[in-house]
């Protein structure tokens, strides 16, 4: 794809089936490394740069690779006044999330880090979507048919509750399914 990416062995350090999609639509050839270790952040750490600190401390994970390999690690968040939506532990956090956001706009932050054992550099985009006002019905349905319980803000964009709930999205669409694909292809040319 790139020619300064031409000596890289790149690896997704991601099991999400969405993310592997995407790079793989993206032209990008790259072998699958779970990311691993307990995601935390601090609490006086404000919303909008946890996706990218996430990013950031999966990608120090890392510590013994080649001198050819390059990392990916990626991390989204949902945002909703202020409040940081991560992945709902269960249905019934789920469901609350979802209500939380029916009616009203917020933000999906995709923090993404890309790391070599020379270089790093790390990076976030922010998309602005807004839910149409969702009934109890509605939440119900999704959250026992869908079981979003690895989807940050309990919903995937790409499902049934993104084609009948969202009324508006500003900003990337492959952000909230999870990799802001044009800001990667941008800094997969600088890397």
């Amino acid at each position: 794809m790139f020619r300064n990416l031409q000596e890289f062995k790149i690896v997704l350090a991601s099991n999400s089936p969405r993310r592997q999609s995407l790079l793989k639509e993206m032209g990008v050839n790259f072998s699958v490394q779970a990311s691993r270790g307990e995601e935390n952040y601090p609490d006086t750490l404000t919303a909008n740069k946890v996706a990218e600190f996430l990013a950031i401390q999966k990608a120090d994970w890392f510590t013994d690779f080649q001198n050819n390999e390059l990392y990916i690690t990626a991390d989204t968040v949902v945002i909703l006044d202020d409040e940081v939506l991560g992945k709902p532990n269960d249905e019934n956090e789920a469901k609350i999330m979802l209500q939380k956001q029916s009616g009203r706009t917020h933000q999906v932050i995709t923090g993404i880090c890309l790391k070599s054992n020379s270089k790093q550099e790390s990076f976030s985009v922010s998309t602005e979507v807004t839910f149409k006002e969702l009934s109890d019905f509605e939440i119900a349905y999704y959250v026992n048919n869908y079981k979003p319980f690895d989807k940050a803000g309990a919903y995937g964009i790409q499902e049934w509750i993104g084609m009948i709930g969202i009324s508006g999205i500003k900003g990337s669409y492959f952000n909230v399914v999870g990799l802001p694909t044009d800001a990667l292809f941008d800094a997969f040319k600088t890397f």
